[in-house]
């Protein structure tokens, strides 16, 4: 990628779209439920594009979409409108999208983020809103499908598309970028994030031109990645495919390709189409829109702590490290477990520790996010009051958690390790002790001697005996008081 990086300069602009946290659809009363439910069991006539049906604007919707633009500092016009994009695929009933085009709802705005400490800021063109389609069902895959199935359920659900400028210069800013954006979504409450099931979907637009240029090169658009890892592996190889073309004297053709992640490299679909094939126009059925200043700043004051707010309310009030605080902020029910912890009286960095080692470790294990753990945080802060005041070894903690986990409810497991906690009062291990000299005279010999390995053998032993719960401090320091 150096000498890739030294020839040419990597331009990557990015398409988000976010499906809405709705009831319903965008111009229907549909359920948006299009996970659970049968087979295009959730749709009406509206979002079937029948004959003589009409749409109805979701307000939840609109106030969703502002509510994003404004989390990326972009600009709401006074007067927007929808607009009909028109394309014939089989998942579209309708034979056209109705979306937005010249004047959407937001403009003009940025996100800021860091890429191992160098700061970078991208521009968003616009979020505007449109209706997602159908899903096409493909026996096998596409291009060898013996048959295709097509539900509409998802049709007509809200979906915000934030369109970035092309100000990326590689898969790691893209990346960021995204993960960045991501949480902005998850913490304003209008996306759940999950890139899995297709409900945070991102398309990039990948070109190269040669270093020191301004003139923007011939853009492939890449698409199906569901992923973060997705997303860096496909621009990486985009990148190194098309200055193999340009290296060879070829010429890039503007298509979209899509991104096989089993066998790591994109292939072309068809080729890009331009706006004006959309044949783009006022849709005739909606009313065009007055956003007043009221509402606008009605939403505004109702926007949360956002998290590079939160990133550095956490470095100076906790004393976190930069990184620390950026992970811990990743999502936000992340975020508000380590504060509930903190607030019910866990130490600050314990409770960091443990949320990003031990409980990462296992939820990234089983695929899972925080809030989906029985653990909560009065679990978390009650094994760390116990390791705090001796109550249990670090080694017992882990076994501990490690056991609270995986149990349907931790009190259980939390109230065995208060009941077996470690023994570290002299009284009672000085029986441990001499019990231990008694067995084991070589070893006290050999100690006497100057091999101090066999201290760490009657340290051992004694804890053999305790079954772990002894206090391997206490244990060195009375064994050196005893042999003498």
């Amino acid at each position: 990628m150096s000498a890739i990086a030294t020839k040419y300069e990597v331009v990557v602009g990015l398409e988000v779209h976010a499906q809405v946290l709705t009831q319903s659809k965008m111009f229907c009363g549909c359920s948006t439920d299009y996970l659970t439910a049968p087979p295009n069991a959730n749709t009406c006539p509206v979002c079937l594009g029948l004959p003589g049906s009409l749409p109805v604007i979701n307000r939840r919707a609109v106030e969703a979409t502002i509510r994003t633009a404004l989390a990326l500092n972009c600009e709401i016009p006074e007067f927007s409108k929808f607009d009909r994009k028109n394309y014939f695929y089989p998942d579209l009933p309708k034979g056209y999208q109705i979306s937005q085009y010249d004047l959407p709802f937001s403009r003009r705005g940025h996100l800021d983020f860091d890429v191992r400490g160098a700061p970078c800021r991208c521009g968003i063109t616009r979020v505007h809103l449109e209706e997602d389609t159908g899903k096409l069902l493909h026996e096998g895959a596409i291009h060898e499908a013996q048959s295709s199935l097509v539900n509409f359920n998802r049709s007509g659900v809200p979906l915000m598309e934030i369109v970035s400028e092309p100000d990326l210069r590689s898969a790691d800013e893209a990346r960021e970028y995204v993960m960045r954006l991501r949480a902005i979504l998850q913490y304003i409450g209008v996306n759940n994030g999950d890139m899995e099931s297709g409900q945070l979907r991102c398309d990039a637009n990948v070109s190269l031109r040669p270093a020191g240029s301004s003139e923007l090169g011939t853009k492939v658009e890449v698409k199906n990645m569901n992923s973060f890892r997705a997303i860096h592996r496909a621009i990486e190889y985009e990148v190194v495919r098309q200055t193999e073309v340009l290296d060879s004297g070829g010429r890039l053709t503007q298509e979209t390709r899509g991104w096989n992640d089993a066998r790591g490299l994109t292939v072309s679909q068809r080729t890009k189409e331009f706006a004006e094939d959309y044949r783009y126009f006022p849709e005739p059925d909606l009313p065009p829109l007055d956003v007043s200043r009221h509402w606008v700043e009605e939403i505004r004051a109702g926007l949360p702590e956002l998290p590079a707010a939160r990133r550095e309310r956490f470095v100076a009030a906790y004393g976190l490290t930069p990184y620390d605080a950026s992970l811990l902020t990743s999502t936000r029910p992340m975020a508000e477990f380590f504060e509930e912890t903190v607030r019910l009286g866990g130490p600050a960095k314990a409770s960091a520790n443990w949320i990003l080692g031990d409980f990462s470790r296992l939820l990234n294990a089983d695929h899972k996010e925080i809030q989906e753990s029985s653990i909560k945080p009065t679990h978390l802060q009650q094994l760390l009051h116990l390791v705090e005041t001796g109550g249990l070894s670090g080694k017992m903690a882990k076994q501990t958690f490690d056991a609270m986990y995986h149990a349907p409810d931790p009190a259980p497991a939390l109230a065995e390790a208060k009941g077996s906690s470690q023994i570290s009062g002299d009284a009672e291990l000085a029986g441990l002790v001499d019990q231990v000299i008694a067995e084991n005279a070589k070893s006290v010999a050999d100690f006497k001697a100057g091999k101090e390995q066999a201290l760490k053998f009657l340290i051992g032993q004694a804890m053999k005996l305790s079954r772990g719960r002894a206090n391997p401090q206490r244990l060195d320091a009375l064994l050196r008081e005893k042999i003498v």
